[in-house]
């Protein structure tokens, strides 16, 4: 009969199959912490209490180690959403309602600190740039693609320009994770993500109701200015 191992064993008893979760979890802490760059992989194989040779038999590199990261605390998100819009019958401004629900439950967990680990090494590791814009930019912005054509189709948006519509919704959404990880620690002054994402459903639900288009140029004559 094999023993159980108590959740207080020492780690290097610990089942093999709980360690690259184990090495995952210790990289992103490490990630957070000190950026991309800084960060060794002997700084996250001890933090996790593994050797660095157990490490490399799981990531071969630190790129791969935060492709990892990615696909084990965000990509289960995209799959949610991705099957969310896929399977809801709802109306679009419901199913854009529950895709902006589920981005605000992640944004208190350490993965939200993840964008702004991306944006600071953009420049120098483009490996993992391009690998988060195809995984989770690419596939986060497809869904609300879906939802934005479906409303139009439907009549129960009005015609827009799409495109720029995302833009408008991925903006806030992206402010207030680098908030999270950047001023909030400093200032203690964080922004209410549930708060931001009813104030953004309000204005989206007014926005792309139909009806007249805004003009489309922004130059308006100043107030008081002769015509």
């Amino acid at each position: 009969m094999s023993e159980k191992l108590s959740p207080t064993e020492p780690q290097w008893r610990r089942r093999k199959a709980d360690r690259p979760g184990e090495i995952t979890e210790a990289a992103l802490a490490c990630f957070v912490e000190r950026g991309f760059a800084a960060t060794r992989l002997e700084d996250v194989a001890k933090r996790a209490g593994v050797t660095k040779g157990t490490l490399y038999l799981y990531f071969p590199n630190k790129a791969e180690l935060f492709k990892a990261v990615v696909r084990e605390t965000i990509l289960p998100n995209i799959t949610r959403a991705e099957a969310l819009v896929e399977s809801s019958s709802a109306p679009a401004r419901k199913v854009l309602a529950l895709l902006l629900t589920e981005w605000s439950k992640g944004i208190m967990t350490p993965a939200s600190s993840i964008p702004k680990i991306v944006l600071a090494e953009a420049g120098n590791f483009p490996e993992i740039t391009r690998f988060y814009f195809d995984e989770v930019i690419n596939r986060g912005r497809q869904q609300f693609r879906r939802v934005l054509q479906s409303g139009m189709q439907s009549g129960e948006f009005r015609t827009m320009d799409v495109e720029r519509t995302i833009d408008c919704i991925v903006g806030p959404m992206l402010l207030t994770m680098l908030w999270q990880h950047s001023f909030y620690p400093v200032t203690g002054q964080a922004i209410d993500a549930n708060a931001l994402c009813r104030t953004l459903l309000d204005i989206l639900a007014h926005g792309l109701a139909p009806g007249e288009p805004m003009p489309q140029s922004l130059d308006q004559p100043e107030v008081g200015a002769a015509k």
